[in-house]
């Protein structure tokens, strides 16, 4: 009986399989995480998760953790109870917060349970994996692989590809897209010539030339910065110059070099960290110096330092991952697996550098102005860096040993104004301490006892802390400065008698001021915990020689601070202590023969440092393992509001980040361009697409996560993606070549009105690319047309003609001098006009480039009358309309033959008998210069002009 039993069980389980398995397969991520999205994140979601249950996470809704689904029997599964639900008061989602799921979203749900309940990862979360090309009916027209994917997709909708595109509109698209600027009349004839003598291989010829050009550099350097926020002004408040512009020629001049996108990366965000920083390295860094600081009078540098880490968090998601991780500032995402401490736990990774939110940028690298000094100024960074942490080595290792030193007593603090020293005794020891208001310029003195039986003093070590050590961990205080340091001995009845110091010890081996400055009695520098304190920090005071105490004698040591932080808070020493040794040892330090050798070596190297022209560039610099900032979770977001500690992590949802210890931002950086990570190719090669095609295969740049848009062609991007970091070994040239010598790029942009109108944004790539030129290549391609263009690359920012009244900056010495007529600056490319963010350049804002003041990983476009009234009256392309007209009439010929050359130079093409005719009517209207000038603005203001 059991046995019949058995077999009976088992038959009807092959028949329930059977008739599965002729079920069409539910896929999670395509078919019901959107219903997920759609009806029920918003409150069972990231953020809210009402009744405890959350659609996000998988051990929410199945078993074991979670039981509202039950894999396999739908009828057992609450879910499907609820959406099916008739009572209002039962039915999920509730009426007041959407209409009831639709019959085909139930059947999807019922055939998702029904199937076993398979949870996949969100499709972007998913690694990569090379998918086969399909089959091509169409054998002769696929070029590329890329092109059997877009075959297929077309097929299944009833579309057939576009012809090639003429040659010569094939020729100046590809011009513009790889170089920013449009083919030259005569490149134009060569490439005719070799497409009628060599057919498909002058196709790659010219992709190869314009691969090669430094001007591909150039055109797709604007596309980066655009997501690193570049400017050469700060943002916010006062919104002063900044000197990044030597960052600008690092992408410019890595592009140029193809530079592997996995190294362009990891440069990028820790090229510090990497072994031997060459001065490429580091003035790489820079793209994460690029965040807004307000030197505002007033306000709270930490705060905005702290704003700059959290932009830096959200920006490394846009630019590398194409994930909205800054949604999980405040709360966990509300779609995508991150939790709000993940968050902070990235955070932590980008919070331990040296930078703060003050005037001056530290730290900051001395960069050559040409790049011909580069190899050298590599070579003598390396060597001071060396020597510098080879002299804190060896002597703060003696000074740091606690043994060698016995705490002074008997403390008498006061100041040389309302500033109130006390002191407490705390720990077994005694210290001084501020009370309340602390005034500007405050001179801190305090006399004390040495120790007990110390009858000759070689050292004095001083620990300043601030006002609560255990708080400052989390939330520090301002710092200090000592402008100057004096150490004297007090005996019965005499004058103080000054003590001569040999040397300032401090306790970091790269400091941003240099302590022996604080032996300098004019100084306004010298040892600081600039510009916040976050814990103790120690100077030592070594003596020229011993001195000897004798009876009664008094130590009495005082700091003259010079200083203030945005010029309102006085960066004044606010506790400290006073250890004082006799150790022989230090006063062999003192005098040591061989750190005297190391100290005129690095004497010299920094005298021919100084030697070569430079530019002191912003860049990040890692804060000492012993002075490192601690990470908690930001409760709702808000700085002062902390919570847990937490450490250096990433996602649990992504793959894991390899370190040894405590993880840095090489590692992140390093697990960013990882093989395992899903995210990085994709993104990047999405990116290019959209450059290319006016949108990418997934249209959310910015938001590859649940609530952005599927790919149009997830298979293609899986192709491009692995192609991308795999057989191209993360080449940007190689990927682009691949694309434009694609048949799907060589298109025709022509389209019947039938495929307009079922793809009227060309997302099936049915048709080749139209779409308006970015801001800057307008500009740019306007005066190569008028023959004025400056090709001169790399260089400080230059200031173009502005209209009158635009330019009224808060920062006053930030002045906008136009360049005259003739001058070659005034015509330099559009990527070296000078980027101010509270005035952006009126052309480029026209013409909707963004601001930067924050990443923007896609431009939308727009079309306005200001485009109109720009290419007609700004000064800019009324100059050029009239050295087009130069241009044309030099050409000579009769009226017509330079109407055709204009054309040619402005269309990359020959005109037709119909266009010369209304143009020469144009002309003929005006006389003397103005008539081949009418005729020169209106092909510069044409549509034709102005789309790729």
């Amino acid at each position: 009986m059991r046995r019949r039993l058995s077999l009976s069980v088992a038959a009807a389980a092959l028949a329930v399989l059977s008739a599965r398995a002729e079920e069409p397969r539910v896929d999670f991520d395509r078919d019901i995480r959107p219903i997920f999205v759609a009806h029920c994140l918003a409150c069972h979601g990231g953020v809210k998760q009402a009744a405890g249950v959350s659609f996000v996470y998988r051990d929410q809704v199945l078993p074991p953790d979670g039981w509202i689904v039950e894999p396999g029997d739908p009828a057992a599964s609450p879910l499907l109870d609820r959406v099916t639900e008739t009572d209002p008061d039962l039915r999920m989602p509730p009426p007041e917060h959407g209409p009831a799921l639709s019959d085909e979203e139930v059947g999807l749900l019922r055939g998702w349970i029904a199937q076993g309940a398979v949870w996949r990862e969100h499709w972007a979360f998913e690694r990569p994996t090379a998918p086969a090309p399909p089959e091509a009916s169409r054998s002769a027209w696929p070029r590329k692989e890329l092109d059997r994917f877009v075959l297929r997709r077309l097929e299944e909708q009833g579309l057939e590809p576009s012809p090639d595109a003429d040659p010569s509109r094939w020729l100046r698209r590809v011009s513009l897209d790889l170089v920013g600027l449009p083919p030259t009349p005569d490149e134009r004839r060569a490439f005719l010539e070799d497409v009628a003598r060599r057919g498909e291989a002058a196709y790659a010829a010219a992709v190869d030339r314009l691969l090669g050009s430094d001007h591909f550099g150039e055109r797709w350097a604007s596309v980066w910065l655009d997501q690193v926020r570049y400017a050469d002004s700060r943002g916010l408040g006062n919104d002063a110059p900044r000197n990044a512009w030597k960052y600008r020629d690092w992408v410019i001049a890595a592009l140029n070099d193809d530079l592997p996108y996995d190294e362009f990366t990891t440069k990028q965000l820790a090229g510090d960290l990497l072994p031997a920083p060459s001065v490429d390295d580091l003035v790489a860094t820079t793209a994460h110096r690029l965040t807004q600081t307000n030197d505002e009078g007033g306000t709270d540098d930490e705060e905005f330092r702290v704003a700059a880490v959290l932009d830096r968090v959200n920006t490394t998601w846009q630019v590398w991952q194409g994930v909205t991780f800054g949604c999980a500032q405040c709360h966990s995402h509300p779609y995508d697996p991150i939790r709000h401490e993940e968050y902070y736990q990235f955070a932590a990774l980008l919070n331990n550098t040296t930078d703060t939110d003050a005037t001056e940028e530290y730290p900051t690298i001395p960069a050559p102005t040409d790049r011909a000094d580069h190899q050298r100024v590599s070579e003598l960074l390396q060597e001071i860096h060396t020597l510098r942490e080879q002299l804190w080595r060896r002597q703060f290792s003696v000074v740091a040993e606690d043994s060698l030193w016995r705490p002074a007593h008997a403390l008498r603090p006061w100041t040389n104004n309302d500033a109130k020293l006390v002191v407490e005794r705390r720990d077994g020891r005694e210290e001084f301490r501020t009370l309340g208001v602390v005034p500007r310029r405050t001179v801190e003195t305090v006399e004390a006892n040495p120790p007990e039986g110390l009858e000759r003093v070689a050292a004095v070590r001083v620990i300043a802390m601030p006002l609560d050590p255990e708080k400052a961990a989390d939330d520090s205080e301002w710092g200090f400065v000592w402008s100057h340091v004096e150490l004297e001995v007090v005996r019965p009845g005499a004058a103080p008698e000054s003590v001569p110091i040999a040397r300032l010890v401090g306790d970091e081996p790269h400091p941003f001021l240099d302590p022996q400055e604080s032996l300098n009695s004019d100084s306004v520098e010298g040892f600081a915990a600039y510009s916040r304190v976050y814990g103790p920090r120690v100077a030592t005071l070594l003596l020229r020689e011993p001195i000897e105490l004798g009876p009664d004698a008094r130590l009495r040591i005082t700091i003259n601070h010079r200083q203030s932080a945005l010029g309102t808070f006085p960066l004044v020493t606010r506790r400290g202590a006073i250890e004082v040794s006799d150790s022989p040892r230090l006063t062999r330090l003192a005098s040591d023969d061989g750190l005297r050798v190391l100290r005129d070596r690095l004497a010299a190297l920094q005298s021919e440092l100084a030697s070569i022209p430079t530019v002191e560039t912003p860049v990040m610099a890692e804060r000492p393992d012993r002075l490192r900032r601690t990470q908690r979770v930001f409760e709702r977001g808000l700085f002062l509001d902390k919570g847990e500690l937490v450490r250096p992590g990433t996602p649990a949802a992504l793959h894991e980040m390899a370190s040894e210890g405590l993880p840095s931002r090489l590692d992140m950086a390093e697990w960013i361009v990882d093989d395992a990570n899903p995210l990085t190719a994709r993104v990047a090669v999405n990116r290019l697409w959209a450059r290319l095609f006016g949108v990418g295969l997934v249209r959310t740049e910015e938001d590859f996560g649940s609530s952005g848009e599927r790919p149009s062609h997830p298979e293609l991007l899986d192709h491009l993606a692995t192609r991308f970091s795999g057989d191209f070994d993360w080449s940007v040239k190689s990927i682009l070549r691949e694309i434009v010598l694609s048949s799907t790029y060589r298109q025709t942009s022509k389209a019947s009105p039938d495929a307009y109108r079922r793809d009227p944004e060309n997302r099936l790539l049915a048709r080749g690319p139209r779409h308006r030129l970015p801001a800057e290549t307008a500009r740019d391609q306007a005066l190569a047309a008028a023959g004025l263009l400056d090709r001169t690359l790399y260089g400080p920012p230059v200031r173009p003609p502005i209209p009158e009244g635009v330019w009224k900056p808060f920062f006053r010495a930030d002045k906008w001098a136009d360049t005259a007529p003739g001058d070659a600056q005034r015509y330099r490319r559009s990527i070296y006009t000078y980027t101010k963010r509270s005035i952006p350049y009126p052309m480029f804002q026209a013409f909707d480039a963004p601001s930067r003041e924050f990443c923007t990983p896609r431009r939308l476009r727009s079309n306005t009358p200001l485009q109109a009234l720009e290419t007609l009256n700004s000064e800019a392309m009324v100059e050029c309309a009239a050295a087009l007209a130069d241009r044309m009439r030099s050409h000579g010929g009769a009226l017509a033959d330079q109407i055709r050359y204009g054309v040619e130079l402005t269309a990359c093409r020959e005109p037709t008998d119909a266009e010369v005719e209304v143009l020469a009517r144009l002309a003929q209207r005006s006389s003397g210069d103005d008539a081949l000038r009418d005729v020169a603005t209106a092909l510069l203001s044409r549509d034709e002009f102005l789309t790729k």
